[in-house]
Parts: C-alpha cells; sequence; structure tokens
C-alpha cells in the first residue's frame, strides 16, 4: 500500500513540476489579440529621388544600420524610374490620431500612408522631428476613436526579462515577435544620447518604429537598429526616452535641449591615477567653451564630474543624456573631483546650441621621445596652429613614449603635470621635477580640440 501511495506521490510531482514551470510563460496569444489593434504599418514614398546634401545625410546610426536593410529590401520593392518607397511601423498612442515611429522611416518623405488594423489607410503628417533620437511624431485624421497602447517604464526592464515586438517587417504586417532583453544603456557609437536596449526578439526591416512590449502589455521600447551581419541582435530606444520629449515635439515640433558647454573624455585608468582618483568612473573635462555655463559656474579644465544631480556618472555617455534632460534655465549641481576632493558646484543650464562634446581617449601605456620648438607666431602661421601658448612637437621618435600615446608632430604640449607650458624651458623642468613618477599627464591640443593624455615612463 505505501509503495502504490509513494508511486502515485511521485507520479503527481512529475506532472505538477513541468505545469508550474510553464505557468511562468508569458500569455502571448492573449497579448498579441490586446496589442496589436494599435500597431500601425507605414509606406511613405519620394517623389524626388535626388541624393540630399550633405547636411540632409542621415545621422551614422542610419547609415549603419537601416540603408544596407532598407535598400537591399526596396531594389526589389521599387522599379529603377519608380517614386522611392519604404516602410515602417509606428504604434497609436493617443485615440485622437498621434502616433509614434523613427525619423528615418519618414525622413524626406513627400507623401505617408498609415495602415490600421482592419486595414484602413490615412494620410499622415509629421508633427515633430528628433532626429537626435531618431523619433518622429506623426498625426492622422479620423473621427473614430483609435485603439492605443500604454507607454511603459523602461527603467524597470530587467535583463532577461521577457518583450514582444510588433511590426511590418518585409512588409508583412502586424509580425509578432518574442525574446528577452539581453542587455541595457548599449552604445552603438551613433551619437551622444546612445542608450540603446539590446533584444533577441527578431527585429528585421520594416520593423523600425515599432514597438517593443513587455509582458504586461506596455510599450518599454521603440525598435530602431539592427547590425548588418549579426543574427539575434536587435536595439530598441527606451520609452522613457522618448516620454520625455513627446511634450516638445507635439507642442513645437522640434527639441530643446540643456547644455553645459564643455568637452569630455574618459578616464582611463593611468588618467585616473595621475590626478590620484582610485575609480575610472566620471567624465573629465578636457576643454570648455567660453562663455558657456559651465565656464560662468567655475568649472574648470581637468575637473572630472563625478555626479550630476546625485545621478552617479558611471562613463561619459550617462553626462550628456542627463544634461540634455534638464530643462533650461533649471540648476543643476555637479559634483567634481579636484585637487583631491568632491566638491559641489551649481550651474544654470543653458541651451544647447552644440552637444556635450565626446572625445576620444589616446591613451597607451608606454615609455618618452619627441623634438619640440617653441610656438612662435610664424609656426603658429604656418602649421596653422590654433593654440595661443605651449611647446609644438616637431617629431616624433619611433617606439618612444609618445609614439605609444599616438601624439603626432603639429600636437601643442600646453600642460604637464598641471604645470602650464609655454616654453621648451618650462617642459625640461616640468619633466625633470616630475621624473620620478611613472605617469606623466599632458594636455594636448591638436586643431581646434584639447585633450588629455598620459604617458607611461616605466
Amino acid at each position: 500500500m505505501k509503495r502504490i501511495t509513494i508511486s502515485r506521490l511521485i507520479l503527481a510531482l512529475i506532472v505538477l513540476v513541468p505545469a508550474t514551470g510553464w505557468s511562468h510563460t508569458p500569455d502571448f496569444v492573449a497579448l498579441t489579440k490586446q496589442l496589436k489593434p494599435a500597431v500601425v504599418n507605414i509606406s511613405t514614398t519620394l517623389h524626388n529621388q535626388s541624393t540630399p546634401s550633405s547636411d540632409q545625410q542621415p545621422s551614422s546610426i542610419h547609415r549603419d544600420f537601416f540603408e544596407e536593410f532598407f535598400n537591399n529590401f526596396l531594389q526589389e520593392y521599387n522599379g529603377p524610374h519608380d517614386p522611392k518607397k519604404s516602410l515602417g511601423s509606428g504604434f497609436i498612442i493617443s485615440d485622437d490620431g498621434y502616433i509614434l515611429t523613427n525619423a528615418h522611416v519618414v525622413d524626406n518623405a513627400d507623401e505617408i500612408k498609415v495602415q490600421i488594423a482592419g486595414g484602413a489607410v490615412f494620410s499622415a503628417t509629421v508633427q515633430g522631428v528628433d532626429p537626435k533620437l531618431d523619433l518622429a511624431l506623426l498625426k492622422i485624421e479620423t473621427d473614430e476613436k483609435l485603439p492605443t497602447v500604454t507607454l511603459g517604464n523602461s527603467d524597470k526592464l530587467e535583463i532577461g526579462e521577457w518583450v514582444m515586438a510588433i511590426g511590418n517587417p518585409f512588409g508583412l504586417q502586424q509580425t509578432v515577435t518574442v525574446g528577452i532583453v539581453s542587455a541595457k544603456g548599449r552604445v552603438l557609437g551613433a551619437g551622444p544620447y546612445d542608450n540603446f536596449i539590446q533584444t533577441d526578439a527578431s527585429i528585421n526591416p520594416g520593423n523600425s518604429g515599432g514597438p517593443l512590449f513587455n509582458t504586461h502589455g506596455a510599450v518599454v521600447g521603440i525598435n530602431a537598429a539592427i547590425v548588418s551581419g549579426a543574427q539575434g541582435l536587435g536595439f530598441a530606444i527606451p520609452i522613457n526616452t522618448a516620454k520625455h520629449i513627446l511634450p516638445q515635439l507635439k507642442a513645437t515640433g522640434h527639441v530643446t535641449r540643456g547644455w553645459l558647454g564643455i568637452t569630455i573624455q574618459k578616464v582611463s585608468k593611468d588618467l585616473a591615477d595621475s590626478f590620484g582618483l582610485a575609480t575610472t568612473k566620471g567624465a573629465l573635462i578636457s576643454s570648455i567653451t567660453e562663455n558657456s555655463p559651465a565656464q560662468q559656474a567655475g568649472l574648470r579644465r581637468g575637473d572630472i564630474i563625478m555626479t550630476l544631480n546625485q545621478h552617479q556618472i558611471e562613463t561619459i555617455n550617462d553626462l550628456p543624456r542627463l544634461v540634455a534632460d534638464i530643462a533650461i534655465g533649471d540648476t543643476a549641481t555637479i559634483g567634481v573631483y579636484r585637487d583631491g576632493t568632491i566638491i559641489n558646484i551649481t550651474v544654470m543650464i543653458g541651451q544647447q546650441n552644440g552637444e556635450e562634446k565626446i572625445v576620444a581617449t589616446p591613451v597607451r601605456d608606454n615609455p618618452l621621445g619627441i623634438t619640440t620648438m617653441d610656438l612662435s607666431d610664424k609656426i603658429k602661421r604656418r602649421l596653422n596652429i590654433q593654440a595661443d601658448q605651449g611647446v609644438v612637437i616637431t617629431s616624433v621618435i619611433a617606439g618612444g613614449v609618445a609614439e605609444q600615446a599616438k601624439l603626432l608632430a603639429g600636437d601643442v604640449i600646453v600642460e604637464y603635470n598641471n604645470q602650464q607650458i609655454s616654453s621648451q624651458f618650462d617642459l625640461n623642468k616640468a619633466i625633470t621635477s616630475d621624473n620620478h613618477e611613472r605617469v606623466q599627464r599632458l594636455l594636448i591640443q591638436r586643431g581646434n580640440g584639447l585633450f588629455f593624455t598620459t604617458l607611461n615612463l616605466k
């Protein structure tokens, strides 16, 4: 009797364990039925197919991630002399006809058509565009109340969480794919506001502008990018990024952003050591725009920004996004590492007339080999050097510290370990006085830009 009871118990457990496991799988059937009506198909026509001028060319993210896929697909879709057509996706965010999509989906379009669930087709107008984030707000006119999506909170997404994409890949309407969140905060080199959600949900040409849903049926991202040659990699713009700018797109058609007026670079291990900083977090200020909010607040070249309004600056890409999100005229508190201590500086955010610039940091561990010359007016004119002071590098010795650090002839040494350099005498004195230090920190001017680098004397 006991054997029978135990056998029945084991059998019950075997049956129940899979059932319990599967109970956590999202009900994608119900979600699909609920969400598909608010996803739309967008088709555009461009009658004038002349190549846009350089200032109208799509940004690097469009060239790298979209054009190859769209152009290859649409070469078959379009005839050689037909008006240029393109396809994309979008989703309805208000029942009176506002639709969110990618800017590149409607870029330069002469005609935009939106097909909603049920097959009805409407002409759409562009209400606002933010090319820096690749977002566009469209409007269709209809007397009927349209189905809408719910905008979720992308900050609460967890890696490994289920997500579902709905769109029109290759013109195949209302295609549903599922996957997980593979990573957050991906930087693809598209611009200063990179912050992509990475997913393995299948995203193909025509998915652009479509929604990425969580298992609660809320939009957490706008499908935006696929990487050439990579299988199972898709990227989406976090919906919180879009939510922040939607009021501006609706009210004015464009976006204004906060601005400090600084150029920043990554804090390498050697640079951190040279500043006496125990971490590589933060953003190092390598130059400051004259009369900018940063200059007026007292920020200095060589300051390392550690926090902005108590938000930690983990990488240099964090800072431009945070600054851009602050309203113009508002004050912000910046935590700065300077001379071994953290100080707080209050700055009034200005209106962006440029972006916070991020410069590449040519840093290598290396040993010193250069020839230099004082920076005379004659040399400045001959070499078209913009620096007001410093010592110009006239040659870089093969295998030496400067070559390893990627310094170039024509670079100007402006500072050496925080000492101003006005002549070769200043440079030699600085080198001699600091020869006991393994890592030397230099401020270099190259063209119109300034950056810090280090020389490892070993």
